[in-house]
């Protein structure tokens, strides 16, 4: 286990004086570890809404939760988007017998619907996986190679590492990604994901992508969109000196995580990254 002392103390500082704190980043960036520094998970204060025990504990929330004392946390709480108005009737009392660290994996139903019922009372906190950081400089080239999801990073071996990095994309993009409204099919998603993943450190150009995968602009644009919700892409947006100009620039597109983005491009060693075309756009968009 690697120690994140600057993501616990932001944590800490945040449920020092927020009434509700949210905690969210990608499927396995770490998030589950973190709280269970602050509750352990055989209390009755934590709740997994990925396990039925702590679900049907919570068939009538505001019993399960009115009593409880101290910090209590609910894991995958995008889940039960039923318990933000309760949450919201439970972090307004006073005094305040309990404060909330909601944790979930990020998705924009669930950045939104907390903020529009929990407002003024909510903080929230965006992780990621590993930084270099916490992993040291020492481990520079496993941490640009596999990337920083801790199970990538800390897999016995890269061949290791490569086998657990394309399982959790094929989760991603069967289970994760398609989100209701989206339509997307797991196979055409896999395809703009690889043609995204060219991209990484350049000018995001929608139509020359749409084009390639016969699709419309609107529908690349909403799909890039939706990557950059669940926190795997990041987009660089242009800075504009001059507001009234009428000219509009592009953005760039990075990949979140070179792990990711290195499985998408066919790269398995540390050979194949130092000899591959996109080597100097991955240590651009690494650390």
């Amino acid at each position: 286990m690697i120690a994140r002392p600057a993501i616990t103390q932001q944590i800490e500082a945040a449920l020092s004086r927020s009434r509700v704190v949210a905690l969210v980043g990608p499927r396995q960036s770490g998030k589950t570890t973190l709280a269970r520094q602050f509750v352990a998970p055989d209390s009755v204060s934590y709740f997994d809404l990925e396990d039925p025990l702590s679900l049907a504990r919570l068939d009538e929330p505001m019993t399960a939760l009115h009593d409880l004392r101290g910090l209590v946390v609910i894991d995958e709480v995008q889940r039960r988007p039923d318990l933000y108005p309760i949450l919201r009737v439970l972090a307004d009392r006073d005094p305040l017998p309990a404060r909330f660290l909601i944790l979930g994996s990020a998705a924009p139903q669930f950045l939104r619907q907390p903020s529009e019922s929990l407002a003024g009372r909510l903080e929230t906190i965006m992780i990621s996986g590993f930084s270099l950081s916490e992993v040291g400089v020492q481990a520079h080239t496993t941490h640009w190679l596999r990337g920083g999801f801790p199970p990538s990073f800390l897999a016995a071996t890269d061949a290791d590492s490569l086998a657990w990095r394309q399982a959790f994309i094929q989760t991603l993009l069967e289970h994760d990604l398609p989100l209701p409204g989206v339509g997307a099919a797991p196979a055409m998603l896999r395809r703009f994901w690889t043609m995204l993943a060219h991209y990484h450190g350049q000018v995001w150009k929608a139509a020359e992508l749409a084009r390639s995968l016969d699709m419309s602009e609107t529908t690349a644009r909403r799909y890039l969109d939706m990557l950059e919700g669940v926190f795997l892409v990041r987009i660089l947006r242009p800075w504009h000196a001059n507001l009234m100009k009428r000219q509009v620039k592009a953005p760039k597109v990075y990949f979140r995580d070179t792990g990711l983005l290195h499985t998408l491009l066919g790269i398995r060693s540390e050979k194949d990254l130092l000899t591959h075309p996109r080597y100097g756009a991955s240590w651009e968009g690494c650390g």
